[in-house]
């Protein structure tokens, strides 16, 4: 596998560029500028013409850090997630440490959502990347699932967690646009239904609208805790070869 240049720079295996147009440049104020932009104006203005301006020098500035823009948009989702915390934590078990590697990758995604809009290409090979693999693993040791079934776990979570930060932000942009909360949304959802659906064709739902579901939104702290109980349940099956009590 032929190594990109961008993860030769964020591994330190090839020199950065010495002094520049403008002494105080560096491939981590580039980065910060990035985040900057793509916080303030969503991925489609992240361009290396908007980050120099951003930094005030020259696009050209710019390549004689980073020859590409897929190279700056890797050198970005590496940053956005940062190193993992110490996992697992003293005292966790297997499960309470995967909890917390999803929940606070989830944490790390949220401070830029807009990110996950970058392409996947490949798996993630990047030092920040590479650390939180490692920390997942580790909370996976002593389990005795076998290395792929640990890979796969994981993979599991991380989609899991990536999804669900996603539709959040999707959801906020919708609630921002129509100016009005989720709640008030939710529930005018839960009305429409009522007024499109009878009863005898969609029996299911109209049981949902019987129990005022879309009255009681349980918010997302509480659905992303379902979720990854319900990921971690079925996690134990395959530790413990016993269903869940």
């Amino acid at each position: 596998m032929e190594v990109p240049e961008s993860v030769e720079i964020a591994w330190g295996l090839r020199e950065r560029p010495g002094k520049g147009p403008k002494r105080t440049l560096s491939l981590e104020h580039i980065v910060e500028a990035a985040l900057r932009v793509g916080s303030a104006d969503g991925l489609a203005a992240v361009s290396m013409s908007k980050i120099a301006a951003e930094l005030g020098v020259s696009t050209m500035a710019l390549y004689r850090y980073v020859s590409a823009k897929d190279d700056l948009l890797a050198l970005i989702t590496d940053a956005v997630l940062g190193p993992p915390p110490r996992l697992p934590e003293p005292g966790d078990d297997w499960r309470q440490g995967v909890h917390r590697w999803g929940a606070t990758m989830r944490a790390a995604l949220q401070r830029h959502p807009w990110s996950l809009r970058i392409p996947i290409t490949g798996p993630g090979i990047m030092p920040n990347h590479v650390a939180w693999l490692e920390a997942g693993l580790r909370c996976l040791r002593g389990t005795g699932l076998d290395p792929g079934t640990k890979m796969a776990a994981l993979l599991l979570v991380n989609g899991f967690v990536r999804t669900e930060v996603a539709l959040l932000a999707d959801l906020q942009e919708a609630f921002d646009a129509s100016q009005v909360t989720d709640e008030e949304m939710l529930s005018g959802y839960g009305q429409a239904l009522a007024r499109l659906t009878d009863a005898e064709r969609f029996p299911e739902i109209h049981e949902l609208l019987g129990a005022r579901v879309f009255d009681m939104s349980s918010g997302p702290e509480d659905e992303f805790v379902f979720g990854m109980d319900r990921i971690l349940d079925g996690l134990a099956v395959l530790v413990t070869g016993e269903p869940p009590v």
